[in-house]
């Protein structure tokens, strides 16, 4: 019985493991292109301020857009549960902090998950003639980023951060990523 028990204790670690590596592939050994717009994905706000995660977004997608990776950056994310503005609102404000011309941010506010940012995001992109994008997260959530990207057809290049205050829950977030990426492969 030890035996099976340690099999199979082996089986998952050996499937956890390779999950992570797919899941770290695209922050590890890609770069971003110039692209016509960098859209950065929505993460949590408490009431009207961006969390950690979503300042480091925000703040990569601003000096993507300073060094010419993005003629627009869209700010995708929808106001949620403690929420007194939307994400992108949030987003938008750092970016015009950031020096960003208003002209150059285009919100998408509706999405309440990562699929409706990259499904809503990808109808702007159509109506506003934009063809590729630099999409801006968390290095764990650049998978199932291009998995979504790829199934609503977004011609796109990746750019991940990093928050090494918060490197617990950069983890945690790589771990639980697992299931959303299975869902979202699952679910269309």
């Amino acid at each position: 019985m030890k035996k099976r028990i340690k099999m199979f204790l082996s089986i998952i670690l050996i499937i956890f493991i390779a999950a992570e590596i797919f899941i770290f592939w695209i922050p590890l050994f890609t770069r971003p292109d110039k692209s016509d717009a960098i859209v950065v994905l929505g993460c949590s706000m408490r009431g009207d301020t961006p969390s950690a995660f979503l300042t480091a977004r925000t703040e990569e997608a601003a000096e993507l857009f300073k060094h010419g990776y993005g003629k627009y950056i869209i700010v995708s994310g929808g106001k949620g549960q403690g929420e007194s503005i939307s994400e992108a609102e949030g987003m938008k404000r750092i970016l015009l902090s950031k020096g960003i011309d208003e002209n150059k941010i285009i919100m998408e506010d509706n999405s309440t998950n990562t699929a409706e940012n990259i499904k809503f995001t990808s109808k702007i992109m159509k109506a506003q003639n934009l063809n590729s994008a630099v999409v801006v997260s968390n290095e764990f959530h650049l998978r199932r980023a291009q998995i979504l990207c790829k199934r609503n057809k977004v011609s796109a290049t990746y750019k991940g951060v990093f928050v090494k205050a918060y490197a617990i829950t950069e983890i945690y977030g790589a771990v639980r990523e697992i299931p959303g990426i299975i869902k979202d492969l699952i679910v269309k």
